[in-house]
């Protein structure tokens, strides 16, 4: 077993740029790198989801963006939605719905979900259009490449790259020694 000097840390701290849910003085932080396209996210889901509600205000969740371009064709796209519903402030909205419908990420898609969301869709489909959030994606794939991702979904828990499986079980231990 590693040592926590010999594991990864994460390169860029939680900051006012992420996408949290959950409050900054929780005693402990999960970050996932995530990818909207892949069946492994999709499967962490329901585990983040029962650890925030076991740990309630102990914890600070943060996603954030690393599209596996290169085998899910759709993945940057729906990093770019998810980040310009962020700018008119639905992003949770958003990652939930790209999630919930993994298996329909074509651009028709991203602008239906925006539509459902409320989403002002001139300014949507512009930002899409013109990638305009491409700059924020990017920087999480620069932050997670430093930190030593390298596929999806990865976890930090306070900092710390968390190596082993991402079950309920396994994920709930590494936050429980962490938060002590």
């Amino acid at each position: 077993m590693e040592s926590h000097s010999e594991r990864a840390r994460l390169a860029v701290p939680v900051g006012e740029r992420d996408h949290v849910r959950g409050t900054a003085s929780a005693e402990t932080t999960l970050v996932e790198y995530g990818d909207f396209e892949c069946p492994y996210t999709r499967r962490a889901r329901p585990v983040v989801r029962r650890l925030r509600q076991e740990f309630g205000d102990r914890l600070l969740f943060v996603f954030r963006n690393f599209p596996l371009t290169r085998i899910h064709p759709h993945a940057q796209a729906a990093a770019e939605a998810a980040e310009a519903a962020a700018a008119q402030g639905h992003y949770w909205e958003m990652h939930d719905m790209l999630f919930d419908n993994q298996r329909a990420l074509e651009d028709e898609d991203l602008r239906r979900y925006a539509s459902e969301l409320g989403l002002d869709m001139a300014r949507f489909g512009r930002e899409l259009e013109e990638h305009s959030h491409a700059h924020r994606v990017n920087e999480d794939v620069r932050s997670a490449l430093k930190s030593g991702v390298q596929g999806t979904p990865t976890f930090f828990v306070d900092g710390l790259r968390h190596d082993g499986p991402n079950d309920l079980a396994t994920l709930r231990a590494a936050l429980e020694e962490t938060a002590r």
